[in-house]
């Protein structure tokens, strides 16, 4: 099985992504997006964090040029996570 080689200047774009990510965490934790709506600065936070996810996941652990196999493995431990989310929220919210 060959192996896909990324490049440099891949890797240093998504260096670039996630510290432009990072800072945008940054400033969004300093503006107080709640008076928009309740748990807007969350839902921007966990945004942001997903996408930084994304890139580590599909180009520095090299998902992106495997097989379809480990993509599908990928999703299904995404869709396992989320169940197990709404599990534990939906009994969190539950209670007083």
């Amino acid at each position: 099985m060959s192996e896909h080689i990324v490049q440099k200047p891949t890797y240093f774009a998504i260096f670039g992504v996630l510290i432009v990510g990072t800072v945008l965490t940054y400033i969004f934790a300093l503006v107080d997006l709640d008076r928009i709506f309740t748990g807007a600065n969350t839902l921007v936070a966990l945004t942001i964090a997903f996408a930084k996810a994304t890139c580590v996941v599909l180009w520095f652990m090299h998902v992106k040029y495997s097989s379809r196999l480990i993509g599908l493995f990928v999703v299904s431990s995404i869709l396992w996570l989320i169940i197990l989310f709404a599990f534990t929220m939906s009994d969190y919210l539950t209670r007083r």
